[in-house]
């Protein structure tokens, strides 16, 4: 089974299987401070038989935050609660990369101490927003001046550089599912005049800028990159004639990074238009060079076709690890995989967590 089969990204980094465990966000810090704990440490040591486990996204500043009991990786304490958990993934053979976060205007100034949410432009994506006081509209977001920009950049190079304090094998930047980075990306959200707006490559330069940042403080090799070209009409995202240029663009040019590997979300829901890309992994296999990581909802069976194809070399599960811890071993033995609880995804506690 080449799932099972070990995964070289780079001279530094080999995964014993090509199987990942996608980043999920699962709510389950019930502290202020935004810290892992003993609960996040078992939960990911149970799972460390991926060849690589991307933690769920970890908000690299307070205006990061978007949804309720996440996890940041900005502050010392925050950074010094995660080497429990790297520990914990290292002491079991396994490899964790923390995905870091900013939901941009995804938020609301009930989880952001009052502050705007901001975006590359002042487009409300008018959805629901669920806070600590409940479920609110989402605001107007103030479009990023040069200063916001500046200190996003900044916020992103601290994250990576606590992260690797924190002892993860590397990072992965969040630039997909119509958060920040999508946002500047998507012609539905980014209506700027200047350098971040426009052409495609202007459209592209803020992620590109915070990229160049991070390689001065980790290495290349150290870090991923998650894209999710055709994400359609959720949380404000459209896609357009635009899109595909801008996508086309962003991995072509990411063939000049030694990256890590490019994390790729195949389309959720298949849309007949001519400007939709039903083959997001065929797509972008023949544009990539580096090592891809497919992801969307993939059954074991079609990942194992995927990655014998050459489509792709290694496959990101999510929901399936989460009812099933031990994956690998699962699939190797080739025993009947667990079912989830979909009611506890997001629930404090235990249960639906560490105890499948």
């Amino acid at each position: 089974m080449k799932l099972l089969e070990p995964l070289k990204l780079n001279e530094s980094l080999q995964l014993k299987n090509g199987i990942i465990m996608a980043p999920m966000t699962r709510s389950r810090i019930e502290n202020p401070q935004r810290s892992v704990g003993d609960l996040q440490a078992k939960y990911y040591r149970q799972r460390a038989g991926a060849g690589l486990i991307i933690s769920e996204g970890t908000v690299v500043s307070e205006m990061a935050v978007g949804y309720l009991r996440v996890p940041g990786i900005y502050s010392d304490e925050q950074t010094l609660a995660w080497e429990k958990v790297t520990k914990a993934v290292h002491d079991d053979g396994g490899l964790i990369f923390c995905q870091i976060w900013h939901v941009g205007r995804i938020t609301h100034p009930l989880l952001t101490g009052g502050n705007a949410p901001i975006s590359a432009s002042a487009v409300n994506h008018k959805g629901r927003i669920l806070t600590y006081d409940g479920v609110v509209d989402s605001v107007e977001p103030k479009a990023m001046d040069r200063s916001d920009i500046e200190r996003v950049k900044n916020e992103f190079v601290h994250a990576a550089q606590n992260a690797l304090k924190a002892c993860f094998d590397g990072v992965e930047i969040h630039s997909s599912n119509g958060y920040l980075f999508h946002q500047f990306f998507s012609a539905s959200s980014n209506q700027r005049g200047d350098e971040y707006g426009g052409s495609v490559e202007n459209r592209a330069r803020f992620f590109f800028e915070v990229l160049d940042a991070m390689i001065k403080v980790i290495p290349a090799q150290r870090i991923a990159v998650r894209l999710n070209p055709m994400m359609h009409e959720s949380i404000g995202i459209l896609v357009d004639e635009s899109t595909l240029p801008v996508f086309d663009y962003i991995v072509q040019r990411l063939n000049d990074y030694p990256i890590a590997f490019l994390h790729l979300t195949r389309a959720a829901k298949i849309i007949d238009a001519p400007f939709f890309e039903k083959d997001v992994i065929g797509r972008y296999r023949k544009i990539y060079k580096g090592t891809l990581v497919a992801n969307g909802a993939y059954s074991p069976d079609e990942a194992e076709t995927e990655l014998q194809s050459g489509r792709a070399e290694g496959i990101a599960f999510g929901k399936l690890f989460i009812s099933n811890p031990d994956l690998p071993e699962q699939l190797k033995k080739r025993l009947p995989l667990k079912e989830w609880d979909q009611t506890t995804f997001y629930s404090p506690g235990e249960k639906g967590y560490t105890d499948y």
